[in-house]
Order: C-alpha cells, then structure tokens, then sequence
C-alpha cells in the first residue's frame, strides 16, 4: 500500500532512530539487508522492518534483492510542498515589513524571533494583532494566544511588555499598541 510520498511523510519516516540509521545507510551505498545490519549494528529484525515501512512508503525500492533509495522523492517532495505554499502570504504589507515577515514567519508561525531590534518590532506588532483591544488576559491565556505563533512564549510576552504593545498589571495582561486595521 503506497501513499502519497510527501514532504510530511518523508519527515515522518526519518523521525524514526532506526529507519534513519537504515536510510543512511542505504544512502552511503549499503544495497543488501546484510550490509545494512552491518553498517548500523542494528539486528535484522530491526532492519527489516525499517526497509519495509521506507519501500511500503515509496522512499526504498527493493530490486531482485538490491535496496536502494529512491532519491527522485525528495525532489518530487519539495515541489508539491512549494506548490501548494501560497505564494506571499504577506503580501499586502509595505515591502520593508512584507520582507521581514517572509523571512521570519512561514504559515502563520513565527520560525525565529528576529535578533535586530527593528525587525523584532515588525514581528511583534504582528503579534499583537492577536489581542482584542480593550480585553484583559490572563498570562495563561496570553501563552495560548503566542503558542500558536512560536513557542518561546516568555520571551515574546516580555519583548511585547517592554515595547509598550502589551501592559501587565496583577497577573492581567491588555494590548496596549501596535497598529490597527481600518
């Protein structure tokens, strides 16, 4: 049974310590099962069913008894994933704030808090979007809010206190800057 062999997928297989091992092995020129255990000191029970769920998969091929890795699948992996990316999911903001957010937001989380002071600014206002104004929030709640976006919430809660986008007071946190949508 072969699925769909995408970029999810592939992650999936190799998350796996042993099918890793495997893959690298199949990758650095092992072509037999015996060479596998070999090379990754695994026992074959192990090996075999690694070779098994990465062939079941699509990404081993299993040929009159040689192994090898069907390397065309990352290939096909990464245009279906860059296919189906929107194409500037920033793209209605000034090109200076849509640049910074392409490099440091991708499908709606944040994948590093910037480290220069003005490209951090442009991400927090961003942040701040996610709070009503005028609503108080508990600090659990403001977790949840910036879970969502990344997860270092205590740096972004701190970064958006001391920029004057967030207020905190008895435990209650409210938005109090950043830009608003007309």
């Amino acid at each position: 049974m072969t699925r769909e062999l995408d970029a999810a997928t592939i992650v999936g297989l190799l998350a796996d310590d042993d099918r890793r091992r495997v893959f690298a092995a199949l990758e650095l020129g092992a072509g037999t099962i015996d060479r596998v255990v070999r090379d990754t000191g695994l026992d074959p029970v192990a090996v075999g069913r690694a070779v098994g769920r990465m062939a079941e998969a699509g990404l081993v091929v299993h040929d009159g008894g040689s192994l090898y890795v069907l390397g065309a699948a990352f290939g096909m992996a990464a245009r279906t994933a860059l296919a189906r990316r929107p194409s500037d999911e920033h793209a209605s903001l000034p090109d200076e704030q849509r640049k910074v957010m392409a490099a440091f937001v991708a499908d709606g989380r944040l994948v590093q808090i910037p480290a220069q002071h003005g490209k951090r600014l442009v991400i927090l206002d961003w942040l701040a979007q996610d709070f009503e104004p005028g609503r108080r929030y508990s600090e659990a709640m403001v977790n949840l809010v910036l879970g969502k976006r990344h997860a270092d919430t205590a740096a972004l809660r701190r970064y958006l206190v001391d920029e004057g986008l967030l207020s905190r007071e008895a435990g209650e946190y409210w938005r109090s800057g950043g830009s608003t949508e007309v």
